[in-house]
């Protein structure tokens, strides 16, 4: 095993610890998760975009947004097929594979998570919340028409409903839009009724929805762990704090454990 400062030693034996007592755990992930898989980790949406304003002049944050979406499809499509033709081809890392481990091990691992990028699901997890929810999910913006589109290159821009010519739109929320009430509620309900450890990964943990349920557990008690080489408003909230990349981190934490990753 790769050796540590004393506190992250500690730190890594006391979560492993907890993991070999735990029935249940959560896994609330952000963008930081996947960079090991070759995925930026961005300003707002990713370090893909690291320049204030878009070709058209907007913040990406805008451009990206349910707002222009309405009024200008294009725009909006434009820098969604760039975010897909990032994701397309990454592949599941070390993390997202040892959390699909641990699902075999423990009563439930649910996973809520912040990206649209479909790696906790391609690396086996099963109860996985996306609140963001999926890129790869296409909808009609007037009729019943889904599908499931795995790469957008050289579809229209925007992509065309094949039933009724209107425009499509991906199963995620964009900027200045409400969470789905379905997967918030399913979240809601599992962690009513209660896990034995949660962990927060690769997320800068800005937005209420994601601090909150840690804020809560560590106030009744319950271990909270952090893994992110960046600190974040959480760091000093938690009961474990590992300043590590998400896939070492975690590979760190299953060898401790003897257990074995999945295999992507």
């Amino acid at each position: 095993m790769k050796p540590y400062s004393e506190a992250v030693e500690a730190a890594l034996d006391a979560v492993a610890e907890h993991l070999r007592h735990a029935r249940t755990a959560l896994f609330i992930t952000g963008a930081g998760i996947s960079a090991d898989s070759g995925l930026p980790t961005y300003r707002g949406v990713g370090g893909l975009y690291d320049s204030e304003a878009t070709e058209e002049g907007l913040r990406i944050e805008d451009a990206l947004s349910g707002e222009v979406f309405a009024m200008r499809p294009d725009i909006t499509w434009k820098y969604l097929i760039q975010i897909e033709e990032n994701c397309r081809g990454a592949k599941p890392n070390a993390a997202h594979l040892a959390i699909a481990a641990l699902d075999e091990h423990l009563d439930r691992v649910m996973v809520f998570t912040q990206n649209v990028d479909g790696l906790h699901r391609q690396a086996g997890s099963r109860d996985i919340v996306e609140i963001h929810g999926n890129l790869q999910a296409l909808e009609c913006t007037e009729c019943s028409h889904e599908e499931m589109a795995a790469d957008l290159s050289g579809r229209d821009v925007p992509p065309l409903c094949p039933a009724c010519g209107a425009v499509l739109r991906p199963r995620v929320v964009l900027f200045g839009e409400a969470l789905p009430e379905e997967p918030l509620d399913r979240f809601i309900d599992a962690f009513q009724e209660g896990f034995d450890i949660v962990f927060t990964i690769g997320t800068s943990s800005i937005f209420p929805y994601i601090t909150q349920p840690v804020v809560l557990a560590a106030g009744s008690g319950i271990p909270t762990v952090e893994i992110n080489p960046s600190r974040t408003m959480l760091t000093d909230i938690v009961d474990y704090y590992l300043p590590l990349g998400a896939a070492e981190a975690m590979t760190a934490i299953l060898e401790r454990l003897a257990l074995e990753q999945r295999s992507g």
